[in-house]
């Protein structure tokens, strides 16, 4: 038998200002077949959803949380680092294959080298921010600014060289002060 879930309160915040004024987007595509006798959805042929939880409060997106079954879950041990912990800022390089990196300039070269660098972790669950990148040879060194959450610098450190899809490098880390919790009425 599994770990028991989480009580819901516990995880169900903001993991920046700990609001629990949520929303959740959902963007669902299918393909089905169609029933030539009704002319109804029949079988579905590929159905892909993607979902991204938002506060209302704060503004920014929620990455210890998904949307699964009809219901707002959180995502592995996630919540907990996030939700308990401090924001932390890391300057770093990131070395990786030249192949891995789809744009290193442009419009998109931002997330394009966070993405080559940290893979999801560098677009949906850090604050990366590229400061620049160099050519050598056939890799690439990106070096970036990184915020995260932590409840150690050690935790972070982990995080980042679990995240890593290259050789890290951390040049500096230091905790930054949480972000004030959110009031019921910021207006009144």
């Amino acid at each position: 038998m599994g770990e028991p879930e989480p009580e819901v309160g516990s995880w169900l915040r903001c993991y920046r200002c700990w609001s629990q004024q949520l929303e959740v987007n959902v963007t669902y595509e299918g393909l089905h077949r169609v029933d030539p006798a009704t002319g109804e959805r029949a079988d579905a042929v590929d159905e892909i959803q993607d979902s991204v939880v938002q506060c209302l409060d704060c503004m920014h997106d929620q990455p210890h949380l998904t949307f699964n079954d009809g219901r707002v879950q959180p995502i592995g041990n996630r919540w907990e680092r996030m939700v308990a912990g401090t924001p932390w800022v890391a300057s770093c390089t990131v070395t990786v294959e030249a192949d891995e990196v789809e744009a290193c300039s442009g419009p998109h070269a931002g997330d394009a080298l966070s993405y080559a660098a940290f893979g999801d972790h560098g677009t949906r669950e850090f604050f990366t921010h590229v400061r620049f990148h160099k050519h050598d040879d056939d890799r690439v060194v990106v070096h970036l600014l990184v915020e995260l959450y932590a409840r150690s610098a050690e935790e972070a450190t982990d995080v980042l060289a679990d995240a890593s899809r290259g050789i890290l490098a951390i040049t500096s880390l230091a905790e930054e002060s949480r972000p004030p919790a959110a009031v019921d009425d910021p207006h009144a």
